[in-house]
């Protein structure tokens, strides 16, 4: 029964933080961002928030500057528009996802087209 609940609050929690995500007016933070994975501790004190960004490893990793320096007001935001009684600290992290299947999929691409020219 946990389970449920904690894995309805971690939707609830994903969808919250891709609507602020847009909102925050950090230059750091990309606007392609996405939220790849959430994991909620089970206690709800603590969110890892994995996050990628279609530009690549780099904006990635500027945009979790940008995330980390706006926690706190993240923090202030998710505790107003969702309901739980303690609203976890976020810790964000890079992750390369996106850009790892953006190579995925041009390689098979190319690999398509090659087989046609022949």
């Amino acid at each position: 029964m946990a389970t449920v609940k904690i894995g309805r609050i971690t939707e609830d929690i994903k969808k919250e933080l891709s609507d602020l995500f847009r909102e925050l007016k950090d230059p750091r933070i990309s606007t392609m961002l996405s939220i790849i994975r959430i994991d909620l501790s089970n206690d709800l004190s603590h969110c890892k928030v994995y996050v990628s960004a279609i530009e690549g490893m780099e904006k990635t990793l500027t945009s979790i500057e940008g995330l980390k320096s706006a926690a706190g007001y993240i923090r202030k935001e998710m505790a107003k528009r969702v309901a739980i009684r303690q609203t976890p600290a976020f810790h964000f992290i890079a992750d390369d996802s996106i850009e790892y299947s953006a190579n995925i999929n041009k390689l098979l691409y190319e690999q398509l087209h090659r087989g046609e020219e022949k």
